[in-house]
């Protein structure tokens, strides 16, 4: 059976399930949780800024703290590297020491939405049942993120140049200042170089091949338009990639995107002063920095 084919293959939730079991399960417990911060409103509004449908809302509702919110929520969605200090400023003094888990309800609201269609164009459309409201469970995000992280990371059907390629490419969309400064060891180990890594700037016309071309096609419209990615970009991905490895590909991508979250409160500072920084993911998805430097 052809698992891409709309007709007989496997919709997005079979897809997810069968090639990222352990991903789904966190996935799928992020969605139906609350955080208690305006939930409610933030995920209406992200999916508004992306032209998808909104994650079920929870049975919360706003507060008159809903101008900050939608504000901060809506710019995340555009473009998070445009959210500025008196942006920041203002949610930080609306929201406390909530700030923190809204800011993790707004990065689920503003990429799961991403990756459920993605999925759906690249499967069939899924049929999961969402559940009742009593179903819903309160939670820490920030917690619940770390762990998908890792369960994300733990998956390894994915080339490690792939990966890193694509990794950089949202990086450089989102301008995060950290995430640019790193290069991947066991990316470098398989080949890759700066060389490489200065192709995804202008990887249309670069001699990249046409996977990664794929790869970096599909991340760009997941950034910069979630809610009208292209049947060709689709297609190149069928093409190129694995079923396994096109899941992988677009969770790498949702995973890539936490990143934003540092971007938003301005926490994305480098290591380094200048060169790059070496790092490696291990099989339990534990990142470790400062393996190594390069000019």
């Amino acid at each position: 059976m052809d698992v891409y084919s709309k007709s007989t293959g496997i919709d997005a939730g079979e897809a997810l399930s069968r090639y990222a079991p352990e991903v789904s399960e966190v996935l799928y417990r992020m969605i139906f949780s609350s955080t208690g911060v305006l939930d409610a409103q933030v995920r209406s509004t992200c999916a508004e800024a992306l032209s998808l449908p909104a994650l079920p809302l929870p049975p919360t509702t706003g507060s008159a703290r809903e101008s900050v919110a939608h504000d901060f929520a809506e710019q995340f969605s555009i473009d998070v590297s445009n959210v500025d200090s008196s942006l920041r400023g203002a949610l930080l003094n609306e929201l406390g020491s909530q700030a923190k888990e809204f800011v993790f309800a707004v990065y689920v609201a503003d990429w799961f939405p991403r990756l459920l269609h993605a999925l759906d164009l690249l499967f069939r459309p899924s049929t999961m049942q969402w559940p009742t409201p009593q179903d819903w469970r309160e939670t820490e995000l920030s917690v619940d993120s770390a762990e998908f992280s890792r369960s994300v990371a733990r998956l390894r059907v994915l080339d490690p140049v792939t990966t890193e390629l694509v990794r950089l490419r949202q990086a450089r969309q989102h301008n995060c200042r950290l995430c640019k400064s790193l290069r991947m060891s066991s990316a470098l180990e398989a080949g890759a170089d700066e060389a490489l890594f200065d192709e995804v700037d202008n990887y249309q016309d670069s001699g990249l091949s046409d996977r990664h071309k794929a790869a970096l096609a599909l991340a760009d419209a997941m950034v910069w338009q979630p809610g009208y990615i292209p049947a060709h970009v689709i297609s190149e991905v069928h093409e190129h990639f694995s079923p396994a490895e096109a899941v992988e590909l677009v969770l790498d991508m949702t995973r890539n995107a936490s990143s934003k979250v540092a971007v938003a409160f301005g926490s994305d500072a480098p290591h380094v002063d200048e060169g790059v920084e070496i790092y490696e993911v291990d099989e339990d998805g534990q990142v470790t920095f400062g393996l190594g430097f390069r000019a």
